[in-house]
């Protein structure tokens, strides 16, 4: 490759927009963005982001605004449906103590915003509805062509395009396909200000119930509190492949068909806490439904000048809150490897796969097992759930187990420290 190299990235989502902006700052590698949309956006409500993907927004440049966006609760509290708290415990009390970075909850649309100042303010180009129909990989470099029929030439291409990627789908391993987890979502982020004062003054950090049908969840959103991001998670057949990416429900009659079925499920559920759960749900107006797909372990996540990168290599169920970790940990290696002008890029993807697949797989395999809690159960069943859970969380105190980093040593991951 030439000394001043040039990057095309598909993908003007939060991998593709850090991923710009971290090649720009650690390599001589000039970077364009293409997004297939028409303007700035993303599906979805809130994402939590983990200390070990905290510490690499730091040294993106990004760690205080995304502070101010997002609230910093860190506490889970599992109620049941009987009004009383099953345990309580610090997520990333251990890690945040060992590397000093903690855990944020914000808005999705907070989140890109952030990223998107930083790009302009790098002077980063960044082209929307921009939608990728060919790619010519050679010798000479890659080429990539657009349904508006412009082109642009590259050394290297990164499909940063999510779990429904054209770039692996098209190009890099077109036997590698999404399926459905059987899980899906509903949830929305609502106004505290919609809600009783006594309502909202419950809610600190992330705030869990189970049911027989799955687990619904209520956790603040932004620095000022202002926002709650509420979700329920349960199985759900959906016939042929499902919808892919979800969709906004906004109309009332279609938005009381999501939020009927789940006060029913919330109607027995007592004290407080059950009215807290029902008016949160009540004073929804605007529901977004999500089947949660993944790709299998494995497939290909490079060929030839192009390299894939966060969920289009490797998307996993949400049930770890590793999604944005993973993709910033991507990026920071690539960049790494990039920086070194001994490699050639057939070198560079093979030390990439051979350092991301282990931690990659270690995650996928935890983000699996936490979601079988949101699986349908029976009164036993959910009952033996809420046991082992409340034997967990606070036999983990009692013993000291959250003082050794049990099950947070994950998170004090640092990829800059890998060995290339």
């Amino acid at each position: 490759m030439s000394q001043h190299r040039k990057a095309i990235i598909i993908g003007a989502g939060p991998a593709g927009l850090a991923a710009a902006l971290r090649l720009h700052q650690q390599t001589d590698i000039k970077c364009t963005l293409y997004e297939l949309r028409s303007e700035p956006t993303t599906l979805g409500g809130a994402v939590g982001i983990q200390p070990n993907g905290m510490r690499l927004l730091y040294r993106l440049g990004v760690y205080d605004k995304i502070l101010a966006r997002g609230y910093n609760g860190s506490n889970i509290t599992l109620h049941s449906l009987q009004g009383n708290t099953i345990g309580s415990q610090d997520l990333v009390g251990w890690a945040r103590d060992q590397i000093g970075f903690g855990y944020v909850r914000i808005k999705r649309t907070d989140l890109v915003d952030v990223l998107l100042e930083a790009i302009n303010e790098a002077g980063i180009p960044i082209h929307f509805n921009k939608r990728v129909t060919h790619i010519d990989d050679g010798a000479d470099g890659v080429s990539v062509t657009f349904k508006d029929g412009s082109t642009d030439n590259a050394d290297i291409l990164l499909g940063c395009d999510g779990i429904h990627s054209f770039i692996r789908r098209y190009w890099v391993d077109p036997e590698q396909t999404s399926e459905y987890s059987g899980l899906s979502g509903i949830g929305s982020v609502i106004p505290g200000s919609s809600l009783n004062p006594e309502t909202t003054a419950q809610i600190s950090g992330l705030e869990a119930t189970m049911t027989e049908e799955g687990m619904f969840a209520v956790t603040r959103c932004t620095q000022s509190t202002d926002d709650l991001y509420w979700f329920f998670t349960k199985e759900v057949s959906i016939p042929g492949s499902g919808d892919r990416d979800g969709w906004e429900v906004q109309s009332k009659e279609e938005v009381k068909g999501f939020k009927d079925p789940l006060l029913k499920i919330l109607e027995n559920a007592r004290g407080q806490w059950g009215e807290t759960l029902r008016e949160i749900v009540s004073k929804t107006s605007v529901v977004k439904f999500y089947p949660i797909h993944r790709l299998p372990p494995g497939g290909t996540w490079s060929k030839g000048r192009c390299i894939l990168v966060g969920d289009a290599a490797h998307a996993m169920s949400p049930h770890a809150g590793q999604g944005v970790s993973m993709a910033l940990e991507d990026i920071f290696l690539l960049s790494r490897l990039l920086e070194d002008h001994s490699r050639n890029l057939d070198q560079v993807r093979v030390r990439y796969e051979e350092i991301r697949r282990p931690r990659v797989d270690e995650i996928y395999k935890m983000a699996t097992q936490n979601g079988n809690s949101r699986k349908r159960s029976g009164p036993w069943g959910l009952w033996l759930k809420e046991s082992i859970a409340g034997v967990a969380l606070n036999l983990s105190w009692a013993i000291g187990l959250e003082r050794l980093g049990f099950k947070q040593k994950h998170l004090v991951y640092d990829i800059d420290e890998v060995e290339l």
